[in-house]
């Protein structure tokens, strides 16, 4: 399940730097606001895809769905590899590749769901944040991957008889094929159901295999009794809220970084794509270090004071973001007259950072314009964010988001209790995936018009009133068991 999680993640970063460069090849009439498309379609088939696996897993061997969802990636990777073969269309052949491989994607449902029925509760909390770090190395790991198969160039190996181009851009897809064959073995060789209540004991399920069978248990036959009782909606609505808004506010951090800099600091493109990569691959170890600590920090303080704590330090990471001070930011005027250089669009802000490296202006254009353009009307009485406050920022929401990430998954799955859990994670895997597709537009928009210290205002914003709903709900959100008083809390 940890490999399928990190696999899943892989098949969204490890083509994020080539697609806009391999748009422009197969289809010269892509423009930039048809890439905010394709990176948002993978978004969008998950979203989609997420409650229907989980509804699957509910009633059939979970299997099932994770076989039939990583064939469905690998099928979509194969038909990313072909999409330069039709004669027309081609950009929708890649948005249609894209929304699937995000399509398949959605077996992470299914993933926490069987985490959440396989563990005890004291077990749950440091089995989340496992299988978060996996998801967080491999969306690290998938531009590594891509930069290796750089090295085959755009040209590569044309294999004529089954119209195969294996280069830069085909062979990492080609790659994420084999992984996920490989990881369809691996489930029908190794993973077993297994299913134990919050205290621990094994119990069987409707989607349970028995040993050397494969049928499933009649619906109902097996249950433990101690699935008696209502689920507080309540608390599990509270906790798909502020799941939105944690993965909301962070697709906002990842998608304002190229804007920002490049109008605070006077970056260029190759500037701000170099050093916010750098700074992205620092914050992605420092969340990957962050989700091994938690799960022992948890077991002192509890998930609700842990997910307080991460919810006040990101609120401190935007707030510090809030322009000071009466130094204004350099100017782009329009004045330079160089226009063949490509300017930030807000379209190209609905791209996460990495993705913006392939769209690097050739070396030979030594004026490129730098500074914050004019057609911004805020520039000019905007005071400038210090590289310092974004460097603070940076670090104190790479600590914040994986801790409110960790304890959101973790509180969400002791609330729902032994009851099948599949549905549930579907829905919080969707409105995770919606807020993915709703930041960037956020940027794009408030950022562009009205500038930083409105949108960082707003964030802080959502943030608080997201503290203040925790607040409300605290004392609702406590295990299932807890709640019918068949286990102490001090117990989970």
């Amino acid at each position: 399940m940890y490999l399928t999680m990190f696999l899943s993640s892989v098949g969204f970063s490890i083509v994020i730097m080539s697609v806009w460069p391999y748009l422009q090849e197969i289809d010269p009439t892509a423009d930039a606001s048809f890439l905010g498309w394709i990176i948002a379609s993978y978004s969008i088939g998950q979203m989609v895809a997420s409650p229907l696996f989980g509804l699957w897993s509910n009633y059939r061997p979970r299997r099932e769905p994770l076989v039939i969802s990583t064939a469905i990636s690998v099928a979509a990777n194969c038909l990313y590899a072909y999409v330069h073969v039709p004669h027309s269309h081609n950009k929708y052949y890649m948005l249609i590749a894209r929304a699937l491989v995000g399509f398949g994607a959605g077996n992470v449902a299914v993933v926490r769901s069987y985490i959440a029925g396989a563990t005890s509760l004291t077990e749950r909390t440091s089995a989340m944040a496992n299988t978060s770090a996996c998801q967080a190395v491999g969306f690290i790991l998938g531009p590594v991957f891509q930069t290796c198969f750089t090295l085959i160039g755009e040209e590569g190996i044309t294999w004529k008889l089954i119209h195969l181009q294996l280069n830069m851009y085909t062979a990492p897809v080609l790659f994420g094929a084999l992984l996920g064959v490989i990881n369809i073995i691996l489930i029908f060789v190794i993973f077993r159901e297994h299913r134990v209540d919050d205290m621990g004991r094994q119990c069987k399920s409707v989607n349970f295999e028995g040993e050397g069978t494969e049928g499933e248990v009649a619906e109902g036959g097996g249950l433990d009794q101690d699935t008696e009782g209502n689920i507080d909606h309540v608390a599990v609505v509270a906790i798909n809220f502020l799941f939105f808004v944690i993965l909301f506010v962070f697709a906002v951090f990842e998608t304002i970084a190229t804007p920002l800099t490049m109008d605070m600091y006077s970056w260029t493109r190759k500037e701000a794509v170099f050093y916010n990569g750098i700074i992205l691959s620092v914050v992605g170890i420092e969340s990957v270090i962050v989700f091994m600590v938690v799960k022992m920090l948890a077991k002192k303080t509890g998930e609700r004071a842990i997910l307080h704590g991460g919810l006040l330090i990101v609120l401190v990471g935007f707030f510090i973001l809030l322009p000071w001070g009466k130094k204004l930011p350099n100017i782009q005027w329009q004045e330079i007259k160089n226009n063949s250089i490509p300017r930030t669009t807000p379209t190209e802000m609905l791209m996460p950072v990495w993705s913006l490296q392939a769209m690097q202006p050739p070396s030979n254009h030594t004026a490129e314009p730098v500074g914050c353009p004019v057609t911004q009307s805020w520039c000019l009485n905007t005071p400038v964010i210090y590289l310092a406050q974004y460097i603070s920022s940076d670090i104190l929401i790479g600590l914040g988001y994986p801790v409110c990430n960790v304890m959101s998954y973790t509180l969400y799955s002791k609330i729902l209790g032994p009851k099948p859990q599949g549905v549930y994670m579907g829905w919080l895997t969707a409105s995770g995936s919606g807020a993915r597709i709703l930041g960037p537009v956020f940027v794009s928009q408030i950022y562009t018009h009205l500038g930083p210290r409105w949108a960082f205002s707003l964030i802080c914003g959502v943030v608080v009133v997201s503290l203040l709903l925790l607040e409300i709900v605290y004392k609702r959100l406590i295990a299932f068991s807890v709640r019918y008083g068949r286990m102490q809390e001090e117990n989970c």
